[in-house]
This record gives structure tokens, sequence and C-alpha cells, in this order.
């Protein structure tokens, strides 16, 4: 395979001549900081509906972590592939300096290149001490952040689209931690149809239990902002035949069957990503 090619203006080299943290310095950081009735329908057509207690509090607040109070924010950009290169050597630069920051209330979970799915891609996952007050703190202050200014606008130059999301944490789901590597991770990601959130966590409560032998669960999420009703599965394998493995071993356990056979009708979408952690990511 031919080398990549990695283009990079002045700006960017001025932001990567800069001294940045080092990996050690990103792990210890990173370890310190979820019956109605038809009024006017039939008894008949009532038998055939599905009945559900009467609810006073949203989705977020019955499936989301109740001692924490973290957001989380997943972005996904789509680079220009002449400037991948280019692209993560200034991500690496900048974003650990954010990430060791005491006065910012934000810390960097993962960041990775996916391997296998859409190519040329890069996903960042930040997580926010104090939910949505520490989201708006960041955002104030990154306003008047010279570097980050600067950073942004670089960044603007090599990327073709970006879009994000505000996500929460499911209540049954493993804190996502900073782990040594090497692995590769894998991100599923379900578009669940409207109304079906409290069905899907019900189900992986009592399933998640038949994926954490190996370790290999790594967070679970579901939006609040962005597009609505999408679920991110985040899991962690030695490699490729270990995922094939960890995965059909799940099969042979019972009951896992059965949380395939009532979460599929609920998907409308699904999308799985292979990706390789970036150098900066706490997630190795």
């Amino acid at each position: 395979m031919a080398p990549r090619l990695c283009i990079i203006s002045a700006a960017a080299r001025r932001l990567l001549g800069k001294p940045g943290p080092r990996a050690g310095d990103l792990a210890a950081a990173a370890a310190v900081r979820f019956y109605s009735k038809d009024s006017e329908g039939s008894w008949f057509r009532s038998l055939f509906v599905h009945k559900v207690d009467p609810r006073k509090d949203a989705h977020s607040t019955l499936l989301s972590k109740k001692e924490t109070s973290n957001l989380y924010k997943i972005q996904f950009h789509n680079v220009k592939p002449e400037y991948l290169d280019a692209y993560n050597s200034l991500t690496e630069a900048v974003l650990p300096k954010l990430h060791l920051d005491e006065d910012y209330p934000c810390s960097l979970v993962g960041n990775w290149n996916t391997w296998y799915g859409e190519q040329d891609q890069a996903v960042h996952l930040w997580r926010f001490s104090g939910g949505y007050p520490a989201l708006m703190d960041c955002m104030n202050k990154l306003k008047n952040n010279k570097e980050y200014l600067e950073f942004r606008k670089e960044r603007s130059k090599m990327l073709l689209s970006r879009r994000n999301q505000l996500l929460l944490e499911f209540s049954f789901w493993n804190e996502p931690q900073p782990r040594a590597g090497p692995h590769i991770y894998e991100l599923r990601t379900y578009k669940l149809k409207p109304g079906t959130m409290i069905e899907w966590g019900n189900n992986w409560a009592r399933a998640i239990k038949y994926r954490q032998e190996n370790q290999e669960a790594v967070g679970g999420f579901f939006s609040q902002i962005g597009e609505l009703y999408v679920v991110h599965h985040l899991w962690a394998y030695k490699d490729l035949q270990s995922r094939e493995e960890t995965r059909n071993a799940a099969w042979r356990k019972r009951g896992w069957d059965e949380n395939v056979y009532y979460t599929v009708p609920l998907v409308r979408h699904m999308e799985s990503r292979i990706m390789i952690p970036l150098k900066i990511s706490p997630l190795q």
C-alpha cells in the first residue's frame, strides 16, 4: 500500500510544535475525573394494545445512572482522505491539553479512527462531569481559548462533514474507564423505534451479565440531543478473532437468545464500526 500523503499547513505546524502531555499523564488524569387505555377505543381493540404502567418520569431519568451526573458527547468527523494523518497529528497535539486542564470540567474517554465501517473517520467520546452546566461552562471558556479557536479553524480545512450527539449512560452498564492496550473497539449503534427505549433498557439490564466475563463491555449510552432514540454500545476486544469467539460464546449461555429475540423487533437500523484508538486515547 502506498504511504498516505500527509498535508499540513503552517498554522497546524505551529500548533503541533507546542509541547503536549505524555500518554501517562492522560491515563492518570482520566483515572481521577436510565396503562394507558384508549379512551375512545372499543374493549375489543384494547385486547390487542400493549399496556404500559403510567410514567411521570422521562426515560432519561428512569434509565440513566443516579449516582453520577455525567453527560457524554460523541463526535463523528469525516476527514478528507489525504488529510487523515495531519488531522490525527493536530488532534493529538491539542485535545489532551483540554483533558488535563482542571479548569475545564471535561475529559477524554476515547479517540479512534474507524478501521471497518465508514472510512477516513474519527470518533471522539467526551465526558462532562456535572452534566449540562459543565458542558456550557466548557463551551463558554472555549470561545476565549485562542489556541482552540486556531485549532478549529485549521481542522475545518481537513473535514468533509461532522456531527455529534449528547448522550447519557445506561445505569446497568460499566462506567467507561481507561484501559491499557492493545485493543480494537467496536461501536455498535442501534436506531430504535420511537417509544421503545424503556423496553430496550429493561431487556439489556438483564442481558448485560452475559457479556461481562471477558471484560469486553466498555460503555452503553443513549442519545439526548441530536438524532434521538439512538443507542451506542462500546466493546473492547484483543483482536477480530477474540471478538468472534466472545460473541459466539454468548450464544451458548441460556438467556442470551431471549434478549436478541425481544430486542431485534425494536431496531429500525443498526451499524457496527471497528475502531483503532489514537495515541491520546485513554482507552487503548
